[in-house]
């Protein structure tokens, strides 16, 4: 697998924020949205670090493709201090789908799948073997385009497994796709959790008044049961 890093740290987004992680940062994405945080992670690379230890951030550095056995032993090496899951992340970790297939049935923990949701057909050929997936649901004003079927497909697959959606707030969003994106969500099922996650402000990406955070709150609750504002917290701690 293309790979950009592996590493134990803490989740700092979504409904598991604070628990520790070991994640697999997969290279690669088909989407470019203005407000990655991880634009290293879009293309491939020549080689990928991994953490030695868990928490030491004592790196060496491996060619890639990493084969599928190489990565889980890494991967299953750092487990052997408590972790509450595996994060697959990147970039677009089911750019890389059929080799995810191959790797995941081989790791020790639990499986957190965290991708943009735009790729239903590649989820298929995954989620027999994930446990969790964290997906976002892809705003136009910050994505470029519309997803919204392909974001239908994905979800009404992911709700067969431990689902929830995240949507990353800007200054930019706007009231009508925010409905749509909360009624495609009430489509599939008003139970699945939703966070809204303000953005950390990037280059031209300006942040979301705190009034608009809680009209557009009041406005989640009226369609869905479960709905929690939760910033990006691992970069208030430091963390990777």
């Amino acid at each position: 697998m293309e790979i950009v890093e592996v590493f134990s740290s803490i989740q700092g987004e979504g409904r598991y924020v604070g628990c520790r992680q070991v994640f697999v940062r997969l290279a690669g994405c088909n989407l470019a949205c203005d407000y990655c945080d991880t634009p290293g992670s879009r293309g491939g690379a020549a080689a990928g670090r991994v953490e030695a230890a868990p928490g030491r951030r004592d790196f060496f550095t491996v060619a890639n493709p990493v084969p599928a056995g190489a990565l889980a032993g890494y991967v299953n090496s750092l487990l052997r201090e408590p972790h509450h899951s595996v994060s697959l992340t990147g970039g677009e970790p089911l750019c890389q789908a059929a080799e995810l297939a191959d790797l995941v049935p081989r790791l020790a923990g639990r499986r957190y799948l965290e991708t943009n949701g735009t790729m239903p057909d590649e989820l298929a050929v995954v989620l027999p073997h994930i446990d969790i997936v964290s997906m976002d649901v892809k705003l136009p004003s910050t994505a470029g385009r519309e997803w919204w079927d392909e974001h239908e497909r994905f979800l009404r697959l992911a709700s067969t497994r431990e689902v929830y959606v995240k949507m990353v707030l800007t200054g930019a969003t706007g009231d009508e796709e925010f409905r749509r994106a909360l009624s495609l969500v009430a489509a599939v099922d008003r139970r699945i959790p939703v966070v809204l996650q303000p953005v950390t402000p990037v280059g031209s990406v300006t942040g979301i008044a705190p009034e608009d955070v809680l009209r557009l709150l009041a406005a989640a609750l009226d369609v869905v049961d479960d709905v929690r504002v939760i910033p990006q917290t691992h970069k208030m701690m430091g963390q990777l």
